[in-house]
């Protein structure tokens, strides 16, 4: 039986290359995010309280059901090792997680969200002919509703954070390890070095050079053209954020990891210095 861990955190923060990276490796799967958490909820909203069939579910047979969904979906995959599964909101559901998977772990990638919010905005304006289902007429019309929509609570960027807050101060942020995009971009082979000991895995010799990610199909049914798109050499490349001052400021002050205090997780991200 294979070994399951999760990738989860933030969005424009280097999920699509981890697992672009861990996928060299032959033993492992990993990919782009998957549906299995949605169809876990879903699965769960039909047998929930209130709807018309939950008298014939109890606790077990609930999660016996959402297990078999998660089984069932990875079947092609049951020679792997282990199966990397990522989903930004498995963070928000590690109790779930935890009943239904033994010695799990949580591989969260993150960014400066200020980062995020440019790196949005730079997608954006890459495709100015094509207006993405990502925003609404209203909220598409400057980089202030842009990126305040993204933010939102229910926005790609702002559900995600307030889930990975939820788990970085909960019971099981053990469980957690934060792993900086600036970082992975810049120091590649010791930052995978530091996923594999947290994940208690033998260390692969990966090829930075060489790794390549695309899902051309799921991006253009978005319409936002290279948002899963990884370049073929890990490297960093410094420039000058587009988003106003007033924006970049007010979106740093959102990357509460960090302050380490009152949490277990791991973090593999720049030390910051004292004022």
């Amino acid at each position: 039986m294979s070994t399951v861990h999760f990738i989860s955190g933030l969005p424009r923060s280097g999920s699509t290359l981890l697992a672009g990276i861990l996928r060299q490796n032959h033993q492992f799967h990993a990919a782009m995010s998957s549906p299995v958490a949605n169809l876990i909820q879903g699965s769960l909203e039909q047998m929930g309280t209130g709807t018309e069939f939950a008298s014939f579910f109890d606790d077990t047979k609930r999660q016996s059901i959402c297990r078999a969904l998660f089984d069932s979906y990875y079947e092609e995959q049951s020679d792997k090792q282990v199966i990397f599964d990522t989903n930004r909101h498995w963070t928000a559901r590690l109790h779930q997680l935890v009943e239904m998977f033994g010695d799990f772990k949580v591989i969260c990638c993150v960014r400066n969200p200020a980062w995020i919010m440019d790196s949005f905005e730079v997608i954006y304006r890459k495709n100015p002919f094509e207006y993405s289902r990502m925003y609404s007429a209203q909220s598409r019309q400057t980089v202030y509703t842009r990126c305040d929509a993204i933010a939102n609570v229910s926005g790609a960027m702002g559900s995600a954070w307030t889930a990975l807050k939820e788990a970085y101060y909960s019971e099981h942020s053990h469980r957690l390890l934060l792993l900086d995009y600036d970082l992975l971009t810049q120091h590649p082979q010791r930052s995978m070095q530091l996923v594999y000991d947290f994940l208690g895995l033998p260390t692969f010799r990966h090829d930075f050079d060489d790794v390549e990610y695309q899902a051309g199909e799921f991006d253009a049914h978005l319409g936002v053209s290279g948002l899963h798109t990884v370049k073929k050499k890990v490297q960093f490349t410094p420039r000058r954020s587009i988003l106003p001052p007033d924006l970049f400021q007010q979106y740093s002050d959102m990357a509460f990891w960090n302050d380490n205090t009152g949490t277990e997780a791991s973090i593999i991200a720049p030390r910051k210095l004292a004022d």
